[in-house]
C-alpha cells in the first residue's frame, strides 16, 4: 500500500518532468510503476480483503434455517396399560413437521477472530508479493535506460571519429597535391568515413529501438531528441543494508504461520449459542395428540468437538516444518543477494581503478596520433598507419565512455540488489 501511494503521488510531477525533453532514471522508474498493468492488482487485493473480512464478520449475525420432514414409522410409543372406559390415542405413525430455527452465536472459541486474522495475513502476503513483482520492474527499466546511455556515448564518439576522419581526408587531399600521398591513400580514408557512417546508422537504429522499449515501459512517447540524464555515481555506505521487498514478503508469510498455529487452539474450545425453534406439525409437543399444532422451543446450546485432537500434533509439526522451509528460503535469498552485492562492489572498485588510467591513455593516444600525422606529412609514414592510430585514439575514448556508463550501471545494480 505504501508503494502504491508513493507511485500515485509522484505521477503528476513525473509527467511534468517528461515534457522538458530530459529524463532521469528515477522518473522512468516511477512512470513505469504507474503504467505497468500489474499495478491494478493493488486495488483488487484491497477489495478482496474487504469482502473476505466482511463475510467473516457476518458469522456474528443471527443464523436462520428452515427444515421440513415427512416420516412414516412401523411402530410408535404406547401406554403399557389400558384404562376401562378411557380411549387413549397413541401418536400417529405418519408424522409431519416444518421448522424455522434462529440461532445466535455467543462464543465460538475465537474461530471468527482467527479467520479474520488469517484473511488479513493472506492479504498482506498478496500485497507484499505484489511489491516484489513491481520492484522487479525497476531492473528491466535500468537495463534499457543504461543501454540508451551506452549508445549515446557510442554515437558521440562516432561523431568525433567522423570529424577526425573528415579532417584527415582534407589533409590527405592536400598531401596528394604536394605529391606526398596518392589516390589509394585518399580512398582508404574514404572507406573509413563510410564505415563510420554505417556504424552511426546502426547505433541510431539501436537507440531508437531502446527508446521505443522505454516508451512502452513508461507509457509515454519519447522523441529521438530526448536526452537521458546520467545518474549520480555516489554510493552511500548505508547501501550495504538489505532493504528488498522480498524480506517483507517473508515476514508476512511468517506472520501467517503464527496465526495458523494460534488457530489450532480454537478448534479445541467449546461453542456456545442461543437458539429458538418454531415449528408446525403432527404431532406437536404433545406426542399423544394426533393433530397439527404449532409450538416453539428455546434454549442454550453447547457443542464441543474433540476430533481435532487426532491431528493436532501433526498439524503443529506441519506448521513448524513450513516455518523452517520459509527460513531456509529467506536464508537462500539473503545469501544470493549478499553474493550479488559483493560481486557488484568488486566490479565498482575495479571500474574505478580502470578509469583512473583512461585519461592518461587518451592523452598518450592523442600524442601518438599527432606524431603519426607529422610523419605522414614528412613522408616517413603511410596513411594506413596513421588511420590505425586515429582508430586507436577513438577506441581509447570509447573505452573511457563505456567505463563511465558501466560504473553507473554497476552502482545502480547494487542499489537495486539492496533496494537503495
Amino acid at each position: 500500500m505504501e508503494m502504491k501511494r508513493t507511485i500515485l503521488s509522484c505521477s503528476f510531477a513525473l509527467v511534468a518532468m517528461l515534457t522538458h525533453a530530459q529524463l532521469t532514471l528515477e522518473t522512468c522508474q516511477h512512470l513505469a510503476q504507474t503504467n505497468y498493468p500489474l499495478v491494478r492488482q493493488y486495488g483488487l487485493i484491497e477489495k478482496a480483503r474487504e469482502y473476505n473480512l466482511a463475510n467473516a464478520g457476518k458469522g456474528y449475525l443471527p443464523q436462520f434455517s428452515v427444515s421440513g420432514k415427512v416420516t412414516y414409522q412401523s411402530d410408535v410409543t404406547k401406554l403399557p396399560v389400558e384404562i376401562p372406559g378411557v380411549d387413549i390415542k397413541s401418536m400417529p405413525k405418519d408424522q409431519y413437521q416444518v421448522m424455522l430455527e434462529v440461532s445466535q452465536n455467543i462464543w465460538d472459541g475465537g474461530d471468527i477472530h482467527s479467520k479474520k486474522q488469517l484473511m488479513r495475513t493472506t492479504s498482506d502476503i498478496d500485497r507484499e508479493k505484489q511489491d516484489v513483482d513491481m520492484y522487479a520492474l525497476n531492473d528491466r527499466v535500468n537495463q534499457v535506460y543504461f543501454g540508451i546511455l551506452l549508445l549515446d556515448e557510442q554515437v558521440r564518439q562516432n561523431q568525433l571519429l567522423q570529424e577526425d576522419l573528415e579532417r584527415t581526408h582534407k589533409q590527405v587531399s592536400d598531401y596528394m597535391a604536394n605529391g606526398i600521398a596518392n589516390q589509394s591513400d585518399l580512398d582508404a580514408v574514404s572507406v573509413e568515413i563510410l564505415n563510420t557512417r554505417q556504424k552511426r546508422i546502426e547505433l541510431e537504429s539501436s537507440r531508437q529501438a531502446y527508446l521505443s522499449m522505454l516508451s512502452i515501459f513508461i507509457g509515454k512517447e519519447i522523441g529521438i531528441g530526448t536526452t537521458l540524464q546520467k545518474p549520480a555515481d555516489i554510493l552511500e555506505s548505508a547501501s550495504l543494508v538489505n532493504n528488498r521487498p522480498e524480506l517483507r514478503w517473508f515476514d508476512a508469510q511468517g506472520s501467517q504461520l503464527n496465526v495458523q498455529e494460534s488457530a489450532l487452539k480454537t478448534r479445541l474450545r467449546p461453542r456456545f449459542g442461543l437458539f429458538v425453534q418454531g415449528a408446525y406439525g403432527n404431532p406437536g409437543l404433545n406426542m399423544l395428540k394426533d393433530d397439527f399444532s404449532a409450538y416453539y422451543v428455546a434454549g442454550v446450546r453447547m457443542s464441543w468437538n474433540f476430533g481435532s485432537l487426532y491431528t493436532l500434533r501433526n498439524d503443529r509439526k506441519l506448521i513448524d516444518n513450513n516455518r523452517r522451509l520459509l527460513e531456509t528460503n529467506r536464508d537462500v535469498f539473503l545469501f544470493n543477494t549478499h553474493l550479488q552485492s559483493t560481486q557488484q562492489n568488486s566490479a565498482i572498485l575495479s571500474m574505478r581503478r580502470q578509469m583512473a588510467d583512461d585519461d592518461e591513455i587518451i592523452r598518450l593516444r592523442v600524442n601518438i596520433r599527432k606524431a603519426a600525422e607529422a610523419k605522414v606529412a614528412n613522408g616517413t609514414l603511410t596513411v594506413t598507419d596513421m588511420l590505425r592510430e586515429i582508430t586507436s585514439e577513438n577506441l581509447a575514448r570509447q573505452t573511457k565512455a563505456v567505463h563511465e556508463v558501466q560504473l553507473l550501471m554497476n552502482i545502480w545494480n547494487l542499489k537495486y540488489i539492496l533496494n537503495k
